[in-house]
């Protein structure tokens, strides 16, 4: 039974009563300290599923608004600064998950991550040409303390995402776009972008940085129809150079996005599916929407035709935020995605040619690449990897297998832009439904791809190459 040391007062006794009769009423306990609702300290250990099951002190207090908070500090330690804190939120009448100080993580994720990891080592295998990558997509992140959508919860999930770089397990780490939400001030969506990079960014695995249709802050510029709160590039700017810098790390230019890496014999090939001109109208709003106009233009086709020719010997995996085609194999993007899946199998065919565009499309859109895949040897585009839909979907055509990943933001099931698939999830703040992310083995010599989910996810999807 739990040692209680001290309180301030009766009321706080009564206080502590009632709540936790809202407790058991509820049953809505993430861990057995929910409970502690009474102003003192209390000796906690393992039977409370403290971090590690270490022994910790307890310290339940109030603020200067009246606001519970609890502090965990281990025992054992000489410094008696809290290592773990949360403050109890009157919206979801109970506490909040404990965040390390330090890190930043809740360190229920991290055990529930640890958890993830050692399911993942046991369904793969290691050795050559067996590849992991962890993969995130559309976190969304804006200024907002939201405990049902998108708000600071997107860099929670960045930050808990990048636990998995320690977990030895990875070869390289990839976030497909949708970094914010793109509705805050340009400012506040500059400030928000720095701290997602810095976040995301490892000097353990390699990784790839893609951009998201809103990425461009563009939903901000709409909402309150003033001149684009983004200069030009931003993203770009602020995003790519960390990115490209990495040694392994390979690239035609350092201007649109893509890239590739190479695994063993498997090849990543990054594409920006918002490759928009920067236009402006006389009032200084942009000709194009980003959220609305995704594209692949020409001089981007001209480095993805680059990075092909010289790609023998590989398997490879386009990486993009939308996917180019959908199911029924039509164009997904506003333009050229049909044309990009006919360039990719034209690739698996080992043939030569030139694109044309689809008449009547505006001029910044139109294509015109010669491209000869006639001296390409033993190559062939397995997989494509993106995210934008807030689903989990796959669907293969002219045997490229195009793989959908979840949105890593909380959509609670009562939004109207939340999906189908994540209102069967029924997600909920500091619950396993609240994120979600992945590690997707690819295994050539078994022929097999295994995409495993954590949080709203599956929990194992597999596709034969």
């Amino acid at each position: 039974m739990n040692v209680f040391k001290y309180s301030m007062g009766l009321f706080d006794r009564k206080n502590g009563a009632k709540m936790r009769r809202l407790f058991n009423k509820r049953k809505n306990s993430l861990d057995p300290m929910q409970e502690y609702v009474t102003v003192g300290e209390y000796h906690v250990d393992t039977a409370q599923h403290t971090p590690q099951g270490l022994p910790y002190n307890l310290t339940v207090y109030k603020d200067e608004n009246d606001v519970l908070h609890q502090a965990l500090s281990l025992e054992s330690a000489d410094n008696l600064a809290p290592e773990y804190v949360r403050e109890f939120s009157p919206e979801l009448e109970r506490y909040r998950a404990f965040v390390n100080r330090k890190t930043g993580r809740r360190y229920i994720v991290e055990e529930y991550l640890d958890e993830f990891i050692k399911r993942v080592k046991e369904r793969t295998h290691e050795g050559k040409n067996s590849v992991n990558v962890s993969v995130i997509t559309d976190t969304h992140y804006k200024d907002s303390n939201s405990t049902d959508f998108y708000g600071w919860n997107g860099l929670t999930h960045v930050n808990e995402f990048s636990y998995l770089d320690d977990s030895g397990l990875l070869d390289l780490k990839v976030h497909l776009g949708d970094w914010i939400d793109g509705s805050d001030t340009g400012f506040l969506g500059e400030s928000e972008l720095i701290k997602l990079r810095d976040s995301f960014k490892s000097t353990k695995v390699p990784y790839l940085m893609i951009k998201g249709n809103h990425d461009e802050n563009d939903k901000y510029d709409e909402h309150h129809d003033l001149k684009a709160s983004f200069p030009e590039n931003e993203f770009e700017k602020i995003m790519w150079p960390a990115m490209y810098a990495q040694p392994g790390v390979h690239y035609i230019s350092r201007q649109h996005g893509v890239c590739y890496y190479d695994v063993d014999d498997i090849r990543f090939i990054s594409v920006n599916t918002t490759d928009l001109p920067y236009i402006l109208n006389a009032q200084g709003q942009k000709r194009y929407d980003a959220k609305i106009t995704l594209a692949v233009r020409e001089d981007q086709m001209e480095e993805i035709i680059e990075i092909l020719e010289q790609s023998s010997n590989k398997s490879i995996v386009f990486m993009s935020h939308g996917n180019p085609i959908n199911r029924k194999g039509s164009n997904a993007l506003k333009y050229n995605g049909r044309s990009l899946h006919e360039l990719l199998v034209a690739f698996n065919q080992g043939e030569k040619g030139q694109m044309h565009s689809s008449s009547g499309i505006p001029p910044e859109f139109r294509l015109a690449n010669d491209f000869d895949f006639t001296n390409v040897k033993n190559a062939r585009i397995i997989a494509y990897f993106c995210g934008h839909r807030h689903v989990e979907d796959q669907f293969r055509i002219n045997g490229i297998q195009y793989i959908l990943f979840n949105c890593s933001a909380l959509m609670g099931p009562n939004h109207v832009l939340t999906t189908k698939y994540n209102k069967n999830w029924n997600r909920q703040i500091d619950h396993q439904t609240e994120f979600a992310g992945y590690v997707v083995n690819i295994d050539l010599h078994r022929h097999v791809i295994q995409a495993f989910g954590y949080g709203a996810a599956s929990r194992r999807r597999i596709f034969y190459i």
